[in-house]
């Protein structure tokens, strides 16, 4: 006990704190220049002394593994670097030096750039890129830390277009410099195996043959970094609404500040005996939800989900506290490529430090090292059971010390706050698959899901058929099974199925057709019987879905969002009666400029739709002509009594408020009495007017005027060859109030 104390007090001496964290970047590369500022040489390292602390914390799992020195500046573009004018921009760099550094990585105090700006890292003899990074990565703390570039000589360039006013604020207080080489590593293999650690030689990459089976587990370890250390390894874990919110599983005695944590997801070797692994795929930051000491246990939220090339798996979990058979281990020992490690035999349960824990005897394949804590340990049936809290496995030479470890019980950790989070709807379930792919295969397992269910809300009674997709997730080959269904609450059907389906491969029974009925339409279909057996795995058999019908008259609104640069940035929503009915974005970066179309069909009433710009610089105009428009059946702006349905140019957000009293519910063609042609115009349009006097307004797609003149006569031509090509109105409200509009499209 007193030997633990005193590691934690070593810990909160070595000042150790979260600091540095990577991004998700966003493209570009960096101008390259051939004449660089002159460099700021860091200070050299005493690497003796270095060797010598780390001799003392390397023995500890619980400690972090410290591959690099954290050196304090205070530069800034302001004072320090220079700026020059390239290529139509404005390029500010400073280079920073350090001899012999494995790597390096700084952290911006202050953060702040404009839109359109761009931020890139990399090694000066066109090694390493980090980037790009621009007024997205800043954190809600006003900083960034940045992740580690491969080099000895790191360039920081920054550049934006000529015609940004507005200039950033990049003010660095820290500089990681990476040290760590195979030269004083106790283990003594001088094999070279990454940026952040070096393991021992006993330990076993996740992709050698021992691994195969736990492919699918292992997508969800990643290694945490902070600063200059590999502190810990954590997991994904999944939740009951199987939606993909990035839940992370570490432990407690990690804990830092995770919302500066990076989260290396991936950093593995692609063979058994490879010694490099990625480090380009990595999320900024998280949120910490829950953590207590009774378990060791911390469970964050990170900041973005991880992008679907990441190819994470949300990890199933078991809180149920039944001992397991044996487990497996999957984590970053020393900051190294990540590793497996095996236990035959039943963990017990115990007390260690207060914690409740599983405690493992030994390791029978290979073991865990400082930088493994936090690392998920998973049952015979591939779900999370806990997380690494401590103990004394290692290596000795190339095999394991045979000594325990203790990992933080997940069903004890469920009832202090874990449930809240992973079980979000309350179904009281204590045992969960993973997501998106299952937990492990049984002998006769049988699952279901239903596709072609409508997506909104359908307009009045409609014939409606379903799909369901019949998978054999068994690995006995399924031969038979019998579904069962049941719609809107009415009696429960049964149909046979015959075939003959490997495992993994699927078959497709359509449901006979029904119609909809007016409000909430429930259909469940229920497998059962696999082989003429009970199902293995009831936790897949059975698939709901809902989907709204309306009971009355509907109208329809046909909506149009084309996107700006910065697609990312935008989402939206259509509400009734405080009730979400229609909702799309945030969009990809590679839907920038495209033009989205959705229809809308409403019932009797009204209605408010919001847009939303995260930047607070709307869609239009300086980044992209982006605009929306809701239109009625016949093709015309929706027109609320005050306003058209239509905009783009706004700050934060902006909304419409409409009923569908005002909406045209017939398609018809434009009104005889307000004209235009040609239509597309090119240089000139000709309009007629339903009568010879009144006001005529002209408005581009985002609903600015860009015409406004006094109608004295039945028709008028416009030149419109400097008009930019778009969407236009043509809006003529009479002396008596009489109103029409017509849409008028200009192409060059």
């Amino acid at each position: 006990m007193n030997l633990k104390s005193s590691l934690f007090l070593a810990l909160a001496l070595l000042g150790i704190s979260a600091t540095t964290q990577a991004q998700i970047t966003h493209g570009g590369a960096p101008f390259h220049s051939q004449e660089l500022p002159e460099a700021h040489a860091l200070p050299g390292l005493n690497r003796d002394a270095l060797a010598v602390e780390d001799d003392v914390t390397d023995r500890f799992k619980e400690a972090p593994w410290r591959f690099g020195v954290e050196h304090e500046v205070a530069w800034s573009c302001d004072q320090n670097g220079a700026w020059t004018f390239e290529q139509g921009h404005k390029v500010w760099r400073m280079v920073v030096d350090a001899p012999g550094a494995t790597c390096m990585s700084v952290r911006f105090s202050e953060y702040h750039v404009p839109k359109g700006g761009q931020l890139f890292l990399y090694d000066a003899h066109g090694g390493d890129v980090l980037g790009s990074l621009d007024h997205r990565n800043e954190k809600p703390w006003g900083g960034l830390a940045t992740g580690v570039v491969l080099t000895e000589k790191l360039v920081v360039e920054y550049r934006q277009p000529a015609h940004i006013e507005s200039m950033p604020t990049l003010f660095i207080d820290q500089v990681v410099q990476g040290y760590r080489l195979l030269s004083g590593w106790p283990h003594g293999e001088e094999v070279d195996r990454g940026p952040f650690g070096n393991s021992g030689a006993c330990n076993i990459n996740v992709n050698c043959p021992e691994g195969a089976t736990w492919a699918t587990e292992k997508r969800s370890v990643a290694l945490i970094v902070q600063g200059g250390y590999a502190a810990c390894t954590g997991g994904m874990v999944n939740n009951t609404a199987n939606d993909g919110t990035p839940y992370f599983l570490t432990a407690n005695h990690c804990l830092g500040n995770p919302g500066n944590w990076v989260y290396y997801f991936n950093h593995e070797s692609a063979t058994c005996n490879g010694n490099t692994g990625p480090t380009n795929q990595s999320i900024s930051g998280g949120t910490l939800l829950v953590n207590s000491g009774q378990s060791d246990m911390a469970l964050i939220e990170l900041s973005n989900t991880p992008p679907a090339d990441f190819n994470v798996q949300y990890a199933g979990w078991d809180a149920t506290g039944n001992i397991p058979s044996s487990t497996v281990g999957i984590h970053h020992p020393s900051g190294d490529l990540k590793k497996i490690c095996f236990d035959d035999d039943s963990p017990s349960p115990q007390n260690q430090f207060g914690a409740a824990v599983w405690y493992l005897d030994q390791w029978e394949l290979g073991v865990t090292e400082g930088g493994s804590s936090g690392s998920p340990l998973f049952d015979q049936n591939h779900r999370v059971i806990g997380q690494l809290y401590g103990g004394s496995a290692a290596c000795a030479g190339s095999v394991n010390n045979g000594q325990p470890d203790w990992y933080g019980r997940f069903d004890v950790s469920w009832g202090l706050g874990l449930s809240e989070y992973l079980d979000p709807s309350g179904t009281g379930s204590l045992v969960w698959d993973g997501y998106p792919e299952g937990a492990i295969s049984f002998e006769n397992d049988a699952s279901v899901n239903l596709t072609g269910a409508p997506e909104g809300l359908v307009c009045g009674v409609q014939p409606i058929n379903l799909e369901v997709t019949l998978t054999n997730t068994g690995t006995n080959t399924l031969t038979s099974c019998m579904l069962e269904y049941a719609i809107n609450g009415g009696a429960t059907q049964t149909q046979s199925w015959a075939g003959s389906l490997a495992q993994f491969e699927t078959d497709v029974i359509t449901l006979p057709t029904f119609w909809s009925q007016g409000g909430t339409n429930t259909v469940e279909v229920n497998v059962t019987s696999p082989n003429g057996n009970d199902d293995d795995n009831v936790l897949n058999n059975t698939t709901t879905v809902e989907f709204t019908s309306t009971s009355g008259p509907t109208t329809t609104v046909h909506f149009s969002l084309l996107l700006d640069e910065y697609p990312d940035e935008t989402t939206w929503e259509l509400i009734r009666l405080g009730q979400v009915l229609y909702e799309g974005g945030p969009y990809e970066d590679d839907q920038a400029g495209e033009t989205l179309m959705e229809s809308f069909c409403l019932e009797e009433g009204c209605y408010i739709f919001r847009i939303f710009d995260d930047y607070e610089d709307g869609i239009c105009c300086e980044y992209g002509e982006g605009s929306w428009s809701l239109m009625d059946i016949a093709g015309d702006l929706v027109w609320n009594g005050s306003s058209l349905g239509t905009g783009g140019e706004f700050g934060a957000s902006e909304q419409f408020i409409f009923c569908t009293d005002d909406i045209s519910t017939v398609e018809t063609t434009l009104p005889a009495q307000l004209q235009v042609y040609p239509v597309p115009a090119h240089d000139m349009v000709n309009v007629k007017w339903p009568a010879a006097q009144g006001q005529a307004t002209v408005r581009d797609a985002v609903g600015r005027s860009i015409l406004q003149t006094h109608v004295d006569g039945l028709q008028t031509r416009w030149n419109t060859s400097t008009w930019p090509a778009g969407p236009y109105t043509v809006e003529w409200m009479g002396a008596d109030g009489a109103r029409a509009v017509v849409r008028l499209i200009v192409t060059h």
